[in-house]
């Protein structure tokens, strides 16, 4: 041996699990942002079991998905330029003041059932319902009343709401955080979205079982309401877009532009989108609880919140484990496992087999979730992190709406059971697409290192 000592070996830093919490305003836009989530999830079990309850139909499901997604492949990009243009914060405020007063008018209709308006216009577009449920082989047993053109209307206007909030959140919350604690705070907004995905639904079938709906959209407003006076406070600094000589035109497909040169972010964007396209049940768990597993109102809404569950308890594990060291294999294994336990759920005529596969699900999915935000965040320069996640909502946001409309179109015709199984083998033939057409993808390694440099 030398007669000099070696230094000694730097110790390795540890991992601050609560590393996004340090920062007050992260922690306040945390809260209020929970709390809305929470209503948004009860409203959602709702309107989804009243119109199932009113028509009895699959395919007015289904046009509950389409009635969300059309605004958000209308209106995504121009939503994202408005992003960038201007305050953020100011944009989510305003488009939850206006989902809460939706959430009113909710809250009217179902305590006024039976007293709409004698319109003529009405009695036109509820036939035209009936009539598309007639299209896809639903008999006459299913009801289209003159009420139902009025809730599709609100989803629409709520749709707006969501699409531009949806542009403003994700970039708001980079400004909120250290680019070091970007992808803890994403991890965490993920757990606490699950967490209020897990609460919400099961408090909503409880509160519909019990008090009906006009309570559980009246508790939604006023989650709204708890929220923007959590958020006006907040004081975050924001890169904004300077307005410059490029065309309108050009400015509004930056973000689309964007996406298609930076491949790692255009390959796990598509691979989530048919993933959620061809194997969500989410639209059709009115049905499997009624109709296949028989556990009612209450028994739905344990359903709607066991993806949440296991998509908690893996969100928290990610929160806790080290960093993923090869993020585009298990981004990949995770996809699969999805579309292998939708196999699982559509097949299962048990109620405690269906809450497991759909626990697995959800595990699953945050795990896709994590990874793909993080990825946008971290190549994305902030002047344009509205326009990319715009393009995001457009194939993700859409995607889960026309996903429940092909959900219900699929089941009016072939049966809930098919609907869901064939989604889920497809979502594993889009892996397997996926890891072949874009080979970066398996190559994807730490999140960490990444920057705006990157591929």
């Amino acid at each position: 041996m030398s007669g000099s000592e070696e230094p000694p070996a730097a110790t390795p830093a540890k991992r601050d699990a609560y590393a996004a919490f340090r920062n007050p305003a992260y922690r306040a836009y945390s809260i209020g942002n929970f709390i809305a989530v929470l209503g948004r999830q009860m409203l959602g079990l709702a309107v989804g079991y009243e119109v199932y309850q009113r028509t009895r139909s699959a395919t007015a499901l289904g046009l509950v998905g389409l009635a969300g997604a059309l605004p958000v492949i209308l209106l995504a990009l121009p939503a994202g330029q408005v992003a960038d243009r201007f305050s953020r914060k100011r944009i989510i405020m305003g488009t939850q003041l206006l989902s809460l007063l939706t959430s009113l008018a909710f809250a009217w209709l179902a305590s006024h059932a039976g007293t709409a308006p004698d319109w003529a216009i009405l009695d036109s577009l509820s036939g035209m319902l009936q009539g598309a449920a007639g299209l896809l082989g639903e008999t006459s047993d299913v009801v289209f009343d003159r009420e139902l053109p009025l809730i599709y209307g609100l989803l629409l206007i709520n749709g707006i709401a969501r699409t531009f909030g949806w542009a403003a959140r994700a970039p708001f919350v980079a400004n909120l955080v250290p680019r070091g604690s970007l992808a803890n705070a994403v991890t965490w907004g993920s757990s606490l979205f699950e967490i209020s995905s897990v609460a919400g639904p099961a408090i909503g079938g409880l509160l519909v079982a019990h008090y009906g709906f006009t309570l559980v959209y009246v508790l939604d407003a006023i989650a709204g309401m708890i929220f923007i006076a959590i958020l006006a406070p907040i004081r975050v600094k924001q890169e904004q877009h300077a307005v410059g000589p490029e065309h309108p035109v050009g400015a509004l497909f930056s973000g689309l532009r964007f996406v298609w040169k930076t491949k790692a972010i255009l390959a796990t964007i598509t691979l989530d989108m048919f993933a959620v396209l061809l194997g969500g049940a989410t639209a059709l768990l009115p049905i499997f609880a009624d109709d296949i597993l028989g556990v009612g109102a209450a028994g739905l809404g344990w359903l709607r919140a066991a993806p949440s569950a296991g998509a908690v308890a893996m969100a928290l594990a990610l929160a806790h484990l080290p960093p993923m060291r090869r993020a585009g294999i298990t981004l990949l294994g995770a996809v699969a496992g999805f579309g292998l336990a939708m196999i699982v759920f559509g097949l299962s005529q048990s109620f405690w087999l269906s809450m497991i596969a759909l626990c697995i699900a959800g595990a699953c999915d945050v795990v896709s979730v994590v990874v793909r935000h993080t990825l946008v965040q971290l190549l994305t320069p902030d002047t344009m992190r509205g326009r990319v996640a715009a393009v995001n909502n457009v194939f993700i946001g859409s995607s889960n709406e026309l996903g429940a409309f092909e959900s219900g179109a699929t089941a009016a015709m072939f049966g809930p059971v098919i609907s869901v199984v064939g989604g889920g083998i497809g979502t594993i033939v889009v892996v397997i697409a996926t890891a072949l057409i874009w080979p970066q993808v398996r190559r994807l390694g730490p999140l960490a290192g990444l920057s705006e440099k990157d591929p």
